[in-house]
């Protein structure tokens, strides 16, 4: 900010609280009334105090080609497995028989990052070579350090739509996760391969506090499914890049009777 902007919006504060001074003293209302002769203007202007450090890239934006974790679990054993996704915190190892990978990394690498540098994810793709897999629910776990757990269920049945003509594969837009080191997702895996397909749509990154930059970082880019129906209809606008955005105020000048010792509150014309 400029320096004559600070000092001139310091004076401006100094004259609206003292502006009845005189042996008599207004109102708060009153304060909000001003005496002009001639004709004056109205100005819109943002509330320095608030916006100071304000900037177009207050938050950071993900690279479209690292939003995308792909995790292949595959049972070779005849019955049910549980399997446990992240849970970094926990750490648990799969059971026998079952394998977790994560194409990109590795699922040890995921749960690291995942502890230093929480994700959201917004969009699966569930893939399975058993159908039957769907039936299956899926339970989004929490636990924290001193015991309390917390479980959400969710149903991959309930994402299935006519669009969706593979019914081995299932896409859940509308799926969302936050992830950090006492969070899992936990279901039972049938003998087969499972494959998840994960959008992150933000992500926490603490290295951006070295260079002074906002630590939230938000994926822009929408998802594709490949079904021109839907994806006319994918214009995600992300609620943190809405915070950022500050608000426009309008300061009103209205009239106002001369105090008492003849004091009045003096302004640029307009024109």
């Amino acid at each position: 900010m400029d320096y004559e902007d600070e000092l001139e919006r310091y004076e401006r504060d100094g004259e609206d609280r003292f502006d009845n001074f005189g042996g008599q003293r207004g109102t708060h209302e009153e304060d909000d009334f001003y005496y002009e002769d001639d004709e004056y203007e109205m100005e819109e202007e943002y509330e320095d105090d608030e916006f100071d450090s304000y900037s177009g890239d207050a938050i950071g934006r993900l690279d479209p080609n690292d939003t995308t974790y792909t995790f292949v679990i595959t049972n070779t054993k005849d019955e049910d497995q549980e399997v446990v996704l992240f849970g970094a915190n926990e750490n648990l190892t799969p059971p026998e028989g079952v394998t977790v990978e994560v194409a990109e990394s590795s699922h040890n690498e995921v749960r690291e990052e995942s502890k230093a540098n929480p994700f959201t994810i917004v969009g699966m793709k569930m893939s399975v070579s058993n159908a039957q897999q769907f039936d299956n629910v899926l339970f989004l776990f929490e636990k924290t350090s001193t015991g309390r757990t917390t479980t959400n269920v969710r149903q991959p049945r309930t994402w299935q739509s006519p669009q969706n003509f593979d019914q081995k594969s299932i896409h859940a837009i509308n799926f969302t996760m936050n992830v950090t080191g006492k969070t899992s997702l936990r279901f039972k895996a049938k003998k087969g391969t499972t494959v998840f397909t994960f959008s992150i749509q933000s992500r926490t990154n603490l290295g951006n506090v070295l260079i002074g930059k906002n630590v939230a970082e938000v994926n822009t880019a929408p998802q594709v499914t490949g079904l021109p129906q839907m994806d006319n209809r994918l214009k995600p606008v992300s609620k943190l890049r809405q915070l950022a955005q500050p608000v426009r105020r309008v300061r009103k000048l209205r009239l106002k009777r001369p105090t008492q010792g003849g004091l009045r509150k003096k302004f640029r014309r307009a024109g």
